[in-house]
């Protein structure tokens, strides 16, 4: 994304706000982008540095409303706070909530599949040995050593994929914090 196209979409998101404020937020954004160009960066990477445009806008819109608050504490102001955080949170539980539990439910599923390998392993280690298969008891117990080892290696794949992912949650979490925490403070 150009720089062009990344200040036309963050000044369609800040539309509403005070003339002021836009042109304060464009103006650092500006800078941002000819720092960046003279340390040698390219829009295109300074654009994905900073983020999605439209959601850099809403979280700005939230920061916004929260500070009028803090500053004049009326019911007006009080309901843009509300009504931007709520704009936030929109995205949060439409789209990303169903997608961390779709994720949440595959990581799950995939540890019960680990779990039933790895017993399964343990059964034809121990019984198999037992039982005569085909290729005699060594195999068998070479097998259940097999299924046993495969399944603790995903088993350490899978706790650090999921590491990753609550990582991933923290971070997004600490997004909206930084927003709310001068409000928090505050009471």
């Amino acid at each position: 994304m150009t720089r062009a196209e990344f200040m036309t979409r963050l000044r369609r998101g800040l539309a509403g706000l005070p003339v002021t404020t836009i042109a304060d937020i464009v103006a650092d954004h500006e800078a941002h982008f000819a720092d960046a160009q003279e340390a040698g960066r390219s829009e295109e990477e300074v654009a994905a540095a900073l983020g999605d445009p439209d959601r850099l806008a809403r979280e700005l819109r939230a920061e916004n409303g929260l500070k009028q608050w803090e500053e004049r504490k009326n019911p007006s102001n009080a309901m843009a706070a509300v009504i931007a955080l709520l704009g936030l949170g929109a995205l949060d539980i439409m789209i990303l909530l169903p997608l961390l539990m779709g994720v949440l439910g595959t990581l799950f599923g995939m540890l019960v599949a680990v779990v039933a390998v790895f017993v399964g392993g343990g059964l034809v280690f121990a019984v198999g040995p037992l039982t005569g298969p085909p290729g005699g008891p060594i195999t068998a117990f070479l097998t259940g050593l097999g299924l046993m080892g495969v399944a603790t290696c995903l088993g350490a794949l899978l706790t650090i994929v999921t590491v990753g992912v609550f990582n991933a949650v923290v971070w997004y979490a600490r997004l909206h914090f930084r927003l709310l925490k001068p409000a928090l403070e505050q009471a």
